[in-house]
């Protein structure tokens, strides 16, 4: 039996969601508020001691990181494999795992903040802020850097743009000249970093890849794929819930 803990807009959720999707496992979802703490209650934190989404359990058996969630589930329920035979090959996608869990997906978490979550910790008091920040056992020191009323500095908004520009041109290397990362065939490497880029259109920044159409391609792909709209059902997208988003990428441009 598997169970899926997760959020609808979560993107590390996402990412397990299209691996699930992908390889046709059924599995029992688990979805959790972010803003009402789900993930920081005492008998989540026993399953995932880091206080954050995904959290696959498999018989009874947690298994957290949405990366090690991937090629979990790959490894176990190899049917429809999304990892390279060749070990060369395999550690090429691993490489891009890894670039992808340093760069952008770290990168996507400021823009994410100030267009959609600020609003939330600008309701609060600054002790109750503190208080939510600290309580945050992998990202207290990711808030203790925001600013709760006006969320992150320009710099850092900068910045973000950067690693996503700097991802989607190191990507443009490989998609000018093939359907995906590695070749002919879907990996757990443009699954990692599909969601991650999403978030960064929904929020209204597809003008950092406007130039690039091996990308632009490769995307449209993903998007294509059954498994897309199965991992990103309605809510999925911070636009469904905050439908001003855009205009707020707007304003700081």
């Amino acid at each position: 039996m598997l169970e899926l803990y997760n959020a609808m807009q979560s993107t590390c959720s996402q990412k397990v969601r299209i691996t699930l999707a992908e390889k046709g496992i059924d599995f029992v979802e688990h979805r959790l508020r972010l803003f009402k703490q789900d993930q920081l209650k005492p008998e989540y934190l026993k399953l995932n001691p880091n206080g954050v989404v995904p959290t696959l359990v498999h018989d009874g058996v947690p298994v957290i990181d949405s990366s090690v969630i991937m090629e979990y589930l790959d490894e176990v329920f190899p049917e429809t494999c999304l990892t390279p035979q060749d070990p060369k090959r395999r550690a090429e996608m691993r490489a891009w795992m890894r670039f992808f869990e340093e760069v952008p997906t770290t990168a996507v978490r400021y823009p994410s903040y100030n267009a959609a979550f600020v609003r939330h910790f600008s309701e609060m008091s600054e002790a109750e802020f503190k208080e939510v920040a600290t309580s945050k056992p992998l990202r207290d020191k990711f808030l203790g850097e925001m600013d709760k009323d006006k969320g992150f500095s320009d710099d850092k908004i900068e910045q973000a743009e950067k690693s996503i520009r700097k991802t989607v041109v190191r990507m443009e290397t490989k998609l000018k000249d093939r359907p995906y990362l590695l070749g002919d065939h879907i990996s757990l490497a443009d699954i990692c970093v599909l969601p991650p880029l999403i978030r960064m259109e929904d929020l209204g920044y597809s003008n950092l890849w406007s130039d690039l159409p091996g990308f632009r391609a490769w995307l449209e792909r993903m998007k294509s794929r059954p498994s897309f709209k199965q991992a990103f059902y309605a809510g999925s997208l911070l636009s469904e819930q905050y439908p001003d988003i855009k205009d707020h990428q707007k304003r700081s441009a």
